[in-house]
């Protein structure tokens, strides 16, 4: 389209006749321009937050009492199974020691019968107190 059309007018000598038609708002103007920072509300509240974080907490601090009830009721139960079957192997091993005293005190009384007024399985402290040796003290083979 030419300028004739646009304006109604058949034909113009210069620029400077032309009507003026300049831009400006619209009826009622412009809607305001939001320039405030404005964040949306989305996701949980702090308080929500929170009361999840310390919900599960609490959740976890039970489970943890429920295996510490579990886990001592398993030790005590162990316990109990050891102190039962105690005097059992400390009959064994009450056996096991008086065999091997046996041994010591013949291998005592071989070894030292060159010995004038030795006599077998005195003890040479004299404390008056007989204390039982160690596990293993009474292998002689093995010294």
């Amino acid at each position: 389209m030419t300028e004739a059309v646009i304006r109604k007018k058949p034909g113009m000598v210069s620029v400077k006749e032309m009507p003026v038609l300049q831009d400006g708002p619209p009826p009622g103007g412009f809607p305001p321009v939001r320039y405030a920072r404005r964040i949306p509300n989305k996701g949980p509240s702090a308080a929500a937050i929170f009361l999840t974080a310390f919900g599960a907490f609490s959740w976890g601090m039970y489970q943890v009492g429920k295996g510490n009830k579990i886990r001592r009721e398993l030790k005590e139960e162990k316990y109990a199974a050891r102190r039962a079957i105690l005097p059992m192997l400390q009959a064994e091993e009450d056996e096991r020691f008086v065999k091997e005293w046996k041994k010591y005190l013949e291998e005592e009384a071989r070894i030292m019968k060159v010995v004038p007024g030795w006599k077998v399985g005195e003890s040479v402290y004299h404390s008056g107190r007989w204390v039982p040796p160690a596990t293993g003290e009474l292998r002689p083979d093995v010294w």
